[in-house]
């Protein structure tokens, strides 16, 4: 076997190890566990979006990017309404615990560091729920990944004393 061929020969079995790019559609290839796909559906929210906001009875515009942070441990979603200067603004730290099978959020935004929350959530099919404990109650926030219109929605509700769910906004979010 000539270098060339034997260069060659590795390259194929170094993509087989470790599978290769992933796809685009963030469906996840059973090449390496759960981490490998969390980080698949992750890229899914990489780039810049815009945001259509259904809140309190209005319609209003945000921009978010994503991008890979903390040595790809995180996606950080940097969340903007279109106004100047912003009247909400909001960064969050997504990414995927391994030892607990479950997904992390760390928000935090123009309310302060007293609304600032963690919350968890496990993935069902293309979603995740995210669950943030306040202390006067749960606060959940769906995110749903579309992967035929390569589009998301973030589902926000509340939950009553009753445990009846509120929705306090649901965001379209589209790619730029």
């Amino acid at each position: 076997m000539r270098l060339g061929e034997a260069s060659a020969a590795v390259a194929l079995v170094l993509i087989g190890f470790v599978g290769g790019p992933p796809p685009a559609n963030g469906q996840a290839q059973d090449t390496g566990g759960a981490r490998l796909a969390a980080e698949r559906f992750l890229d899914n929210l990489v780039g810049e979006w815009m945001i259509s906001r259904k809140i309190r009875g209005t319609v209003e515009g945000n921009t978010l990017q994503v991008s890979w942070v903390l040595q790809h441990h995180f996606v950080q979603l940097h969340m903007r309404d279109v106004k100047e200067p912003p009247g909400y603004e909001a960064l969050v730290l997504i990414g995927y615990e391994e030892k607990n099978d479950r997904y992390v959020a760390y928000w935090c935004d123009t309310f302060g560091p007293d609304q600032a929350a963690a919350g968890f959530g496990k993935r069902q099919g293309n979603a995740v729920q995210f669950t943030f404990n306040y202390s006067d109650g749960p606060f959940y926030n769906t995110f749903t990944w579309d992967p035929e219109a390569s589009r998301w929605t973030f589902l926000m509700q509340s939950e009553k004393k009753d445990g009846t769910r509120v929705v306090f906004a649901e965001d379209s979010v589209l790619k730029k």
